[in-house]
């Protein structure tokens, strides 16, 4: 009989409040929403990121003195330098590019896209170079510094460089999804508090006679927290729904090239199944933590 009595409320809380309601319900949605694109772009980040640290290299270049001297690394310090790296932990291959080697491939690859100024192209220009590639990724730092300031060593090309240019772009994207999460949750909590206090402004009088028969506060404020609350997990499942389209119509389709090429990773159901737990969980956390503190401020009875 409570639970009829309870969830009857529920009900005619919507019914009297329909527009609220409906707006409450895509506010949180949209909040959500917004909020589970950041979580995916954080997967995408973090899934991309292993496959650029699995293929990231580093060169150490080889100062002109010893490139002159020993342009096929036969001789130490450029034999020396490569032993080391080859037996260091985490290393997975190391390969000497002289500087011959070096010249005819940038000279290519200027004639294939700039041929006008491929002729300016010197051999003195280049030098010879040790190509590293890590096996374990996590090794990548240690060994830079390292080596970095070994005897015969004029520099480095660090690629990791180039992967945390790439990646700022998607922190920015998950930065800015955040950020509106933000705003728009400010709207919803507005908007939850507005529901609650007119809901129970339409009710007073009925409240105050179940509070005068002996009612608890918790029962006679169960069916408007109900109400935010269901409100909240409807949101939440338009929310996972948007997800779901998102991936089909945005994700798979604006980003099918970078998929191709491997240099993104692939956004997957799993995905949006990970994250769909969280929206449900921040929705229901949201809305209830809200219609409560409103409760508790706003109505006496």
């Amino acid at each position: 009989m409570r639970l009829n009595f309870i969830f009857g409320e529920v009900f005619n809380g919507f019914r009297r409040n329909i527009t609220m309601t409906v707006a409450m319900v895509l506010t949180t949605a949209i909040t959500l929403g917004m909020l589970g694109g950041g979580l995916l772009v954080i997967q995408m980040a973090n899934k991309s990121q292993k496959i650029f640290l699995d293929r990231v290299e580093m060169q150490f270049f080889i100062n002109d003195a010893v490139t002159a001297k020993d342009p096929n690394c036969l001789e130490a310090p450029c034999t020396t330098l490569r032993t080391d790296l080859e037996s260091e932990p985490g290393v997975a291959s190391v390969t000497f590019i002289s500087q011959e080697q070096a010249y005819k491939t940038a000279k290519e690859s200027w004639e294939k896209d700039s041929p006008e100024l491929a002729d300016f192209i010197r051999k003195e220009a280049y030098q010879g170079a040790l190509r590293v590639r890590m096996a374990d990724p996590d090794r990548f730092g240690a060994v830079l510094d390292k080596y970095s300031r070994a005897e015969g060593v004029d520099g480095v090309l660090d690629q990791r460089d180039l992967v945390k240019r790439i990646f700022s772009v998607l922190d920015g994207a998950r930065n800015a999804a955040f950020a509106i999460a933000a705003v728009l949750a400010v709207a919803a909590i507005l908007l939850i508090v507005n529901t609650v206090q007119i809901a129970a402004y339409t009710r007073r009088t009925e409240v105050s006679i179940m509070r005068l028969v002996g009612a608890t506060r918790w029962y006679t404020q169960l069916p408007f927290l109900l109400e935010a609350v269901i409100a909240a997990v409807v949101g939440a499942l338009l929310a996972i729904g948007g997800l779901f389209l998102a991936k089909i119509f945005f994700f798979d389709k604006a980003l099918e090239d970078l998929y191709g090429v491997n240099i993104l990773a692939r956004i997957t159901s799993a995905d949006v199944w990970f994250v769909s737990p969280w929206l449900l969980l921040s929705g229901i956390v949201l809305a209830g933590v809200t219609a409560y503190g409103t409760l508790r401020v706003y109505v006496r009875e």
